[in-house]
């Protein structure tokens, strides 16, 4: 197997070496990803690593607000959500990445956060799926189960199982435990239990929650997303998805 070795250089990101092998390097520059939940703490990091990956040679960002970033292999759509009519034909390349979601604190009811964390999220991957996108990449949550007796996992768990039904060719899904967001957006109790959960961890306790930071979420999302694999669906559960 042959590999070539290069700098990738953009306005954004300069000076990093990549190694592909020579069957991948022959066909980057031709995939093109969607991302919705790019304003979030995963989506903003997925979206930086898209635009910095020369596999990809476009991203297309559907969003509620604008994103304040300049870059040529970049398409934001300001959508509402709750029109599917006016963004589905938007819904169009060879990766779909969804890491939309919100809290109940930000949502303010139950139903404002089903609609956030499955009915957005729904209808996007069945506009991807009818428009042909053959693979779909989701984060979910630790302990999400659809028959699960609580709001939140049986939220999850229901976008997780309702997802797999569509005629995607290859569906990853994510199950993180607690995710540790950017300095900037860590609250004073979230930085706090992240060094209290860390400190445990080293003891070999509560390794189930172990933090992980949101920037290798996204790249072991990007690195699911360039193999072809049998199986249609993957759950990637937390140990699995630091061994990727």
């Amino acid at each position: 197997m042959g590999y070539i070795i290069f700098k990738w250089r953009n306005d954004n990101f300069n000076g990093l070496y990549v190694i592909c092998d020579l069957p991948l390097c022959l066909i980057m520059n031709n995939k093109i990803a969607i991302l919705i939940g790019a304003t979030g703490a995963t989506g903003s990091e997925l979206l930086i690593q898209l635009l910095n990956d020369p596999y990809f040679s476009s991203v297309v960002v559907l969003s509620r607000r604008a994103i304040d970033l300049a870059n040529p292999k970049l398409q934001v759509h300001i959508v509402d959500f709750d029109n599917t009519t006016s963004w589905s034909h938007l819904v169009k390349g060879d990766v779909l990445f969804s890491t939309l979601g919100t809290t109940l604190k930000v949502a303010k009811t139950k139903a404002n956060q089903f609609k956030i964390d499955y009915t957005y999220q729904y209808q996007v991957a069945k506009a991807a799926s009818d428009n042909g996108v053959n693979t779909y990449v989701l984060v979910s949550s630790y302990g999400a189960n659809e028959n699960s007796a609580f709001f939140y996992p049986k939220t999850k768990g229901k976008l997780d199982a309702d997802v797999q039904k569509l005629s995607f060719k290859q569906i990853h899904i994510f199950r993180p435990g607690i995710l540790q967001r950017q300095p900037s957006k860590l609250r004073p109790v979230e930085k706090i239990s992240i060094l209290i959960i860390n400190a445990l961890n080293k003891l070999g306790l509560l390794m189930k929650q172990k933090p992980m930071p949101v920037g290798l979420l996204a790249e072991k999302m990007i690195l699911v997303a360039k193999k072809q694999d049998a199986v249609k669906t993957q759950i990637h559960n937390l140990n699995t998805i630091f061994s990727i």
